[in-house]
């Protein structure tokens, strides 16, 4: 209990499939050597489109945490969820114990199934709608990424999703951090899972005119905060944190990574893709996460961005911090997008960025961003970790979301203190 009488919530384990790498080790490896997961697609035919890039995780391999029939049941972001759950127990060096009942699942997902809904769809075109799979439903819906995590892992607690589009893996580390406060569960996987590299989903978001069309250079392609960004490429992954009251943890001797302080929510009630460019109500966001965990904004060591390089959004942002911490405090405040590294996951990103906080709470390390090598004279000044990493002891940090719609999320991480 903390002083206020309020459980604590700590983070145990981190489970991470993404273009960057397939488990907590080889993620932050790769997160703090400033490697980028950006590839040229080789899981689709991506016919006449105009991008042919993006972040896939290519290293993913279903049959290493699941049986080959579940596989075949489930869209790709599913098999993500899962892949990502089974990794954080391991990492957590935890059991679901008994019946399940006190262990609980938030899993965050923007699209759903959207292959495997691409490929039925083709298929009740080119064939008749007799052809169309019964596992179509089950494979496709939102929430069945948290249904299969629930299903396979043997979760009997408090399951459900959050799809507040780019916010929803923010999100979920809210959602589960609230259940463990008001005593619902003794343990919550949260995170998220998306899949959306596929022909329709780049041929939607290009539509937007939101994508990088640098496909000649894609490492080079992400460029947040940069003069010369051109939007973002889209990335796949599944991300979860394993969430624990701190009391118990001890008592388990579990290796705590951070505490999960805080968490603030808002909306722009502005625009159906563009963020309200004054900053205002995403700066609610940052300081309602800051009164939750009880910091200051001078308390805050380190902001992981939403840094979606988009042209109005990357200046929004900068103004965001401008107005949520001070102009002082977020002038002289370590930031980085790492977007630039691993792509845009959707509802992954949250707790794929989450993940990444919370290491580098515990490691003291600040993972780079990438291609920012001419920063944007309309983005209002911030102290970018450009390049290479950056070792330096973070008491604190935020993560930052902001989703299409105007949903804004932030968590806050401190390193713990008994």
């Amino acid at each position: 209990m903390g002083a206020n009488g309020r459980v604590r919530v700590v983070v145990t384990g981190i489970g991470v499939v993404s273009s960057l790498g397939i488990g907590r080790e080889a993620v932050w490896k790769a997160a703090t050597e400033g490697r980028s997961g950006a590839r040229t697609i080789a899981n689709h035919d991506m016919g006449e489109s105009k991008v042919t890039i993006g972040c896939e995780a290519h290293d993913f391999v279903p049959g290493d945490f699941m049986e080959h029939k579940a596989a075949r049941r489930m869209d790709r972001f599913s098999q993500f969820a899962v892949a990502a759950a089974r990794l954080a127990l391991d990492d957590a060096g935890l059991a679901i114990a008994g019946d399940g009942v006190g262990v609980g699942t938030v899993i965050a997902s923007a699209g759903g199934g959207g292959g495997v809904r691409e490929s039925q769809h083709k298929l009740m075109l080119e064939r008749g709608p007799g052809r169309v799979s019964p596992f179509t439903i089950p494979a496709t819906v939102a929430n069945m990424g948290a249904g299969q995590v629930s299903m396979l892992l043997g979760l009997r607690g408090p399951v459900t999703t959050t799809c507040n589009a780019c916010a929803a893996g923010t999100d979920a580390i809210g959602a589960a951090t609230a259940i463990l406060r008001r005593g619902d569960a003794d343990v919550m996987l949260a995170g998220g899972a998306d899949a959306m590299l596929t022909p329709f989903w780049v041929a939607a978001f290009d539509a937007m005119r939101v994508l990088s069309h640098r496909n000649d250079d894609p490492p080079g392609a992400p460029r947040p905060f940069d003069r010369s960004r051109d939007g973002f490429l889209i990335g796949e992954a599944g991300a979860v944190l394993v969430l624990e009251p701190l009391d118990a943890a001890i008592a388990r001797g579990a290796t705590i990574v951070c505490e999960v302080a805080g968490y603030g929510a808002s909306a722009d009630a502005h625009h159906i893709t563009d963020p309200d460019p004054t900053g205002e109500p995403q700066a609610r966001a940052v300081r309602a996460a800051l009164r939750d965990a009880g910091l200051a904004p001078e308390d805050v060591g380190y902001v992981n961005l939403h840094g979606g390089a988009s042209k109005p959004g990357d200046p929004a942002e900068a103004r965001i911090l401008h107005a949520g911490l001070g102009a002082e405090v977020a002038e002289r405040t370590a930031v980085s997008a790492t977007k630039s590294m691993h792509g845009h996951t959707m509802g992954a990103a949250g707790a794929l960025e989450g993940a990444l906080t919370a290491l580098a709470v515990h490691e003291g390390i600040l993972p780079p961003t990438l291609n920012l090598t001419d920063p944007d004279p309309d983005c209002l000044p911030l102290d970018h970790v450009a390049g290479t990493a950056r070792e330096t002891p973070v008491r604190a940090a935020l993560s930052t979301s902001f989703g299409l719609g105007g949903h804004n999320a932030v968590v806050a991480m401190t390193a713990v203190e008994r």
